[in-house]
């Protein structure tokens, strides 16, 4: 089994790109990617004593296949850079390696150095790599400030499903993306930092699109996940955790906001600090109505509207009914269970991979998160099978994934994404759509 160091940088995900190729030719030797200056070091390898290779002079023979690339036995391969196999210095020469080993994981008896991604009998791979903003975070603090949607309670899970049919003879298409069909009316990711909020991002990120949507784009906000976590406190946690229905109870009896109005204050990891206080409080106008009674707590902005929304309702968990609601109303909001991998994903179709399987539970952890699911495709794999995905936005910022989206698998509920999916309504009256 893995024996890993596995924080959240853990980047020996049985997942990965294709390996640089086959050996280089001898006279691009000079070009070579010196192995030990970006610190690979096989540290229990045998390469040259397994082949008892050269070990002088310079010889086109004695090369050796090392993680993709190509090392040497020669004496050469300590000139300008050090493209020499990992046991080179101890079998050859007789001297301990002037570099310190780095940590390696051992599977199936070879050893792979961490921050590389590597194929293993793999014909459904998504590409792994490191996120700086994760940099000396342990997978417990991930989970702890990344995530931030606390499951919700068998009484909220138990709530009427929306089913929606098809018509006969109804086919959707097999690809379709939100932005496509609502151009400058789907919003990109937003960033939650730190601050374990998601069940506040993603409930914004939904209510903003829906809210374009359904107003015919007379109006566009981004909706205030600021808002959000400092006035919704009802059984709430701010960003220590939250509730998807309390939020949307929140946006639909009080409302919220811009975030332009009123912006995220972003939290780094303070968990003995106060969330910050509420600065935007409304008050019923009639019909249902509410406005603002305070001034937008960013003094460059004067537009201090309230957006609501109507009751959010519950989908079905079937793949059709959530994509056949997604492409006449809206992207949809998802709970989804986030795994240590997760946190690594770079692009392609996303799905578990257990990589720390057999290791002890505080590497297997895993917490509750909720995302915004735009749209859907899929893929042929190498063997002509089908492979299907649901395309989502994250809250972790521009920089993960592909753009702050994500591609996950479509159809087997991977991570629980299809088991508990909702939709809104943007309340929208005929004063909203331009017309008094």
């Amino acid at each position: 089994m893995w024996r890993c160091p596995l924080g959240l940088l853990l980047l020996l995900l049985l997942a990965g790109e294709l390996a640089l190729g086959a050996r280089r030719g001898r006279g691009r030797r000079e070009l070579a990617p010196a192995l030990h200056l970006r610190g690979i070091r096989d540290a229990g390898g045998r390469y040259c004593q397994e082949q008892d290779l050269c070990c002088r002079g310079r010889a086109d023979e004695c090369a050796l296949p090392y993680l993709g690339v190509t090392c040497y036995c020669d004496l050469f391969c300590n000139r300008t850079v050090s493209d020499c196999c990992p046991d080179f210095w101890d079998f050859c020469l007789g001297v301990p390696p002037p570099f310190p080993p780095v940590q390696g994981c051992v599977h199936r008896g070879r050893v792979y150095p961490v921050l590389g991604t590597y194929w293993d009998n793999c014909n459904r791979c998504w590409r792994a790599g490191n996120h700086s903003a994760f940099w000396g975070m342990t997978l417990d603090e991930g989970i702890r400030y990344r995530l931030g949607t606390i499951r919700p309670s068998s009484s909220v899970t138990s709530m009427n499903e929306i089913h929606t049919v098809l018509g006969p003879g109804e086919v959707l298409p097999t690809a379709f993306e939100a932005s496509e069909k609502w151009p400058n009316l789907i919003h990109e990711p937003l960033d939650q930092g730190n601050c374990a909020g998601s069940w506040a991002f993603s409930t914004a990120a939904v209510a903003s699109d829906r809210v374009s949507i359904h107003s015919l784009g007379h109006m566009t906000p981004v909706l205030s996940p600021q808002n959000l976590l400092s006035c919704d406190t009802h059984n709430q946690q701010g960003c220590r955790g939250g509730h998807l229905d309390g939020a949307w109870w929140f946006l639909r009896r009080r409302g919220v906001v811009s975030d332009h109005c009123y912006p995220f204050s972003g939290r780094e990891r303070d968990e003995a600090g106060p969330a910050p206080r509420c600065m935007m409080h409304s008050r019923a106008m009639g019909r249902g109505k509410r406005q603002a009674t305070a001034h937008c707590p960013n003094s460059r902005v004067h537009t201090n509207d309230i957006y609501q929304v109507t009751p959010a309702y519950r989908l079905g968990s079937s793949e059709k009914e959530i994509m056949k609601e997604l492409m006449e109303n809206g992207p949809v909001q998802a709970l989804m269970e986030v795994h240590e991998d997760f946190f690594l994903y770079q692009g392609g179709v996303y799905s578990h991979t257990p990589v720390s399987h057999g290791r002890p539970e505080r590497y297997r952890r895993h917490g509750t998160h909720s995302v915004k699911i735009t749209g859907w495709g899929e893929e042929t794999l190498p063997d002509g099978r089908t492979l299907k995905y649901w395309t989502a936005a994250n809250s972790w910022g521009p920089a993960w994934g592909e753009r702050g989206h994500f591609r996950i698998v479509r159809g087997a509920n991977e991570c629980d994404i299809e088991s508990f999916v909702l939709g809104v309504w943007g309340r929208v009256g005929m004063e909203d759509m331009g017309h008094h």
